[in-house]
């Protein structure tokens, strides 16, 4: 699991705050914030609001995609897709277009079609979170 550290929609007061909860990584992050409940609860916790968290948790489901590691996760936060949800507003080949893009724009490979296809898909399944 990454840890929170590596979100970028987070404000470090609310990194630090989140760490002193004992929640270091995106996969604890999701766990304990599972429910409408939890999420309030979490967001009382550390003083952010409800969509705080949820944006949180958006992020941190694109960071649990399968294969995607620190480079990649760069080229979804160029192509301004940091979380799923944006993911899910696109069609496969504009989302195709936008990685292959942002990776020209930051000099690295484009990550492999199928493996794009497999992360929109994915997100499709995380409908409603």
């Amino acid at each position: 699991m990454p840890p929170i550290t590596a979100l970028t929609r987070i404000e470090p007061i609310h990194l630090e705050r989140l760490e002193r909860q004992g929640i270091f990584t995106t996969g604890l992050l999701l766990e304990i914030s599972a429910t409408p409940t939890r999420r309030q609860t979490l967001g009382d916790q550390v003083d952010a609001s409800t969509n705080d968290v949820l944006e949180w948790r958006d992020e941190a489901h694109l960071l649990n995609l399968p294969r995607l590691g620190p480079v990649e996760h760069d080229l979804f936060v160029q192509s301004r897709l940091a979380g799923v949800s944006r993911i899910r507003d696109l069609e496969l080949d504009a989302l195709e277009s936008r990685l292959a893009r942002a990776a020209r724009e930051l000099k690295v490979p484009a990550p492999e079609p199928g493996v794009v296809e497999v992360w929109w898909e994915q997100a499709r399944t995380l409908e409603g979170e």
